[in-house]
This record gives structure tokens, C-alpha cells and sequence, in this order.
């Protein structure tokens, strides 16, 4: 089992704003309890000069907060909310994919959701947090359904100027297998491609590879040699099928081994040769698996909560530190992060920030109770928009204020810039933050 190492940098205390800055958000963050404004973008940018776009699959979203791929993205009425609401983009439900005669290797995956438990859990650190267990893993019902759900998606989402993106389970060989299905590959990517192209044209279509939280309890993940192998061939294959057409981003998975390894798979990532064989972008990192956890039955479950994102955060600080300026492989071209795991408030998404992150994506947080919210009308994802925008002590407009003072930023920059910045000028970061 992995051993738990915390991340030196983080955001302690209250941000450090001016007393109009603090007074105006203050007055915000009550206001906006009987509703937000609509769109939310152009009001933080008059009010606080701040650019909340960004960038997520090398597309551009309004602003950068999105549902993670799960049980909360696998119908319409869902993505409709979320369109109303304000969120920048939405990952539909994770579809296990099949080759043109409907056989599926991962099989396995696609089991239906049957009870959801929704509580607090404590971090090895004292830090009381979230998580949310169900047996489900994957989209069970037909994948003619599941492109229905993603040509609505699509529509539903195109008015409001929030993103959409598919996530997919292919086939990954076991230690023991020697060959990959492609065709599972070809069809299913061409399927969704086509799909993709109803609602936006010639334009590249995002897409996440899921490597799921349970693989790492699964015998497929036994051998950290067949992992990188995954990591090799998985984005050639995708780019294959549709070539042009397809951005892959590889939603990598936490693992059983140590922190090292989860290194050691971000630099093969980001550094394979320019081409098909290379991602185009990264999420960053799904759940936790504890093998001798039981629920409903099953021994063997994901978990979130502070532990997580203590693991995300520390090894994405030992991958920016690990990378040497003078390896080109590293620098000249960083893939795009999109950055998952256990994100309940704004400081949770800078601290993401700071690590390069340019997209956040949440699951449980649309999960809890509306008592743990202080808005009081709206819907869920108004709820969570409320809470990690303008709290005046969690929120992301406060510490994107105080690092903007920290660090300089001009007032033109987005979000995207910003977490650019930050990986450009990491030893800056870190030298700020961790004295």
C-alpha cells in the first residue's frame, strides 16, 4: 500500500485582500444566497478584473469548473441543470467500449449503480472530509443510448456555452494478454466522433480515457510494466481512429504503488514524442481504491475525501519539482491538466491552480446535503458555484485576488494563463508559499 506523503505548499490562513476587496465580497457572497447572476463571468470580470476563462481538452471553456465524469452525468435532465446553472463544462458518464458487433473486453465495468452512500470520512492527517461509495462503475445500457445521451448533451449544452466531453473505458490487456482489441477502439472513437460532429463541425472533439479508480484493486494493474504500457499505447490508438478529429486526454488513475510510480507515469506521459502516440491533455487524479473496504457486499472500494486530494497535490509537486529545466521533453510543451479529487472549495481549486491546473472538475461535491451550502434558492450546481466562487475565505475570487498581488499578474489574465504561469515559473511558487 501507498504511504502517504502531504504536499508542502498550501494555502494557510485567510487570503490577503484589501478591505474594499474583502467588503465587496463579503456583500457578494450574501447577496448571491437568493441567487446568482447569470452569466456569472462578466459580472466577477467588472467587479473583481477577473478573467475566469480557461481552457479544458484544447478547447475553450467560459469558466473553469466542470462535473466529473459519474452518476450525476448519465442523463439529460443532469446536463440540462448544469447548462442552466452555470457550470463551464460537463463529463458524461464513463461508456465501456465495444467493437461494431456490441462484444466488449471490459465487460466488467459496466455494472449499474445500485445504492449510493453519501458521508463524512476523516483523512490519515485529521482533516475531515466527504466521500460518496456506490457499487456501479461504468454505463450499462446500450451504447446506442449513450451516443442518444451525448448528441442531447450536446444540444442541451451548445446554448450556454458549456463544453461537453464523452469518457470512454477501452480495452486494457491483462499481464497474461499479448494483443489489444482495436477494433473496440476504432469503432467506438468513430462513433463518437460522428456524433460530435452534428453539433460542432470539423472541431475536435475532447475526450477522456478513464483509467478507472478500480483498476488499481484489479489483477489488470498487478504489474506497474503493463500500466506503462497503457500509458504508451492508449492515445495511439484513440488518435488512429479518427485522425484529427479527436482530442485524447488519459485520466490517470491512482494507484496501489508508491508515489514514485504515480511520477514515474506523469513523465512518461508527458514526455512521449510529439504525434498520434502523445496526449493532448491530462486529468488528474481519480479516487483512491482500498482493497479491504467493504460495502453492499463488495470488498474492495474507491474512496475521496482529504486523503485524496493530500496524494493529488503532493504528486503533482513532485512531478514539477522532478522535471529538470533542461529536459526539452518536459518543458517546451506541458500538456494541458485538468485536475480532480476531492475539490469542495475555491482554496482546494488554487492550490490545484498552482500545480498548473487550467480545469476543475467535481463529483461528489453536487452530492451533499443542501444544508452543507449557504445559499438558499437554486439548484445544486448554483449551490456549488455559490460556495467555491465568492466565500469570502474558501472562495476561488478571493485567493485568485491574493495571488495575483503575490505573484504580480496583470489584470489580462485568464485562468489558463494563470496556471500556466504557474508551471513556468514553478520554483517561484514554491519559494512563496513554502519559505
Amino acid at each position: 500500500m501507498w504511504e502517504l506523503f502531504p504536499p508542502r505548499i498550501r494555502l494557510i490562513g485567510r487570503p490577503q485582500l484589501a478591505a474594499p476587496e474583502a467588503q465587496q465580497l463579503s456583500q457578494d457572497f450574501e447577496k448571491f444566497r437568493e441567487g446568482l447572476p447569470h452569466p456569472i463571468e462578466p459580472y466577477i470580470r467588472s467587479t473583481y478584473n477577473l478573467d475566469l476563462t480557461s481552457a479544458y481538452g484544447g478547447l475553450e471553456i467560459k469558466n473553469p469548473f466542470g462535473k466529473a465524469s459519474g452518476q450525476l452525468s448519465l442523463a439529460r435532465h443532469q446536463v440540462e441543470k448544469d447548462a442552466q446553472g452555470g457550470l463551464g463544462f460537463v463529463v458524461l458518464k464513463t461508456v465501456i467500449a465495444q467493437d461494431q458487433t456490441g462484444a466488449q473486453m471490459m465487460r466488467e465495468w459496466a455494472i449499474p449503480e445500485t445504492r449510493m452512500l453519501v458521508e463524512r470520512i476523516r483523512g490519515r492527517g485529521g482533516q475531515e472530509g466527504w466521500t460518496v461509495t456506490w457499487k456501479g462503475r461504468g454505463w450499462y445500457e446500450s451504447f446506442e443510448a449513450y451516443l442518444r445521451l451525448l448528441r442531447e448533451a450536446l444540444q442541451t449544452a451548445k446554448p450556454a456555452r458549456m463544453l461537453i466531453a464523452p469518457s470512454v473505458k477501452y480495452h486494457l490487456p491483462t499481464p497474461a494478454e499479448d494483443f489489444w482489441k482495436e477494433e473496440e477502439y476504432a469503432y467506438t472513437t468513430a462513433a463518437l466522433v460522428e456524433t460530435w460532429q452534428e453539433a460542432h463541425g470539423d472541431s475536435p472533439m475532447p475526450l477522456e480515457k478513464d483509467f478507472s479508480p478500480t483498476l488499481a484493486g484489479s489483477g489488470r494493474a498487478a504489474q506497474q510494466a503493463k500500466i506503462m504500457e497503457w500509458l504508451h499505447m492508449v492515445p495511439g490508438l484513440i488518435h488512429r481512429a479518427a485522425r484529427g478529429k479527436v482530442w485524447v486526454g488519459l485520466k490517470v488513475f491512482n494507484t496501489l504503488f508508491p508515489d514514485e510510480f504515480q511520477v514515474q507515469m506523469l513523465r512518461e506521459i508527458e514526455a512521449a514524442p510529439r504525434g498520434e502516440g502523445r496526449a493532448d491533455f491530462l486529468v488528474y487524479a481519480n479516487r483512491l481504491f482500498d482493497p479491504a473496504k467493504e460495502f453492499e457486499g463488495k470488498v474492495g472500494v474507491a474512496y475521496g475525501g482529504p486523503d485524496l486530494s493530500d496524494r493529488n497535490l503532493a504528486v503533482l509537486e513532485r512531478f514539477l519539482s522532478a522535471a529538470p529545466v533542461s529536459d526539452r521533453r518536459m518543458s517546451a510543451n506541458p500538456l494541458p491538466l485538468s485536475a480532480t479529487g476531492d475539490i469542495h472549495s475555491g482554496r482546494i481549486d488554487a492550490e490545484y491552480l498552482l500545480r498548473g491546473a487550467s480545469s476543475f472538475q467535481m463529483h461528489t461535491l453536487f452530492q451533499l446535503p443542501d444544508s452543507e451550502f449557504a445559499m438558499r434558492t437554486g439548484g445544486k450546481t448554483e449551490k456549488v458555484l455559490h460556495c467555491l466562487l465568492f466565500h469570502p475565505q474558501e472562495g476561488f475570487v478571493a485567493w485568485l485576488i491574493d495571488l495575483r498581488r503575490r505573484f504580480g499578474w496583470g489584470s489580462g489574465m485568464n485562468v489558463e494563463q494563470m496556471a500556466a504561469w504557474c508551471r513556468e515559473h514553478w520554483q517561484q511558487v514554491v519559494d512563496s508559499l513554502n519559505p
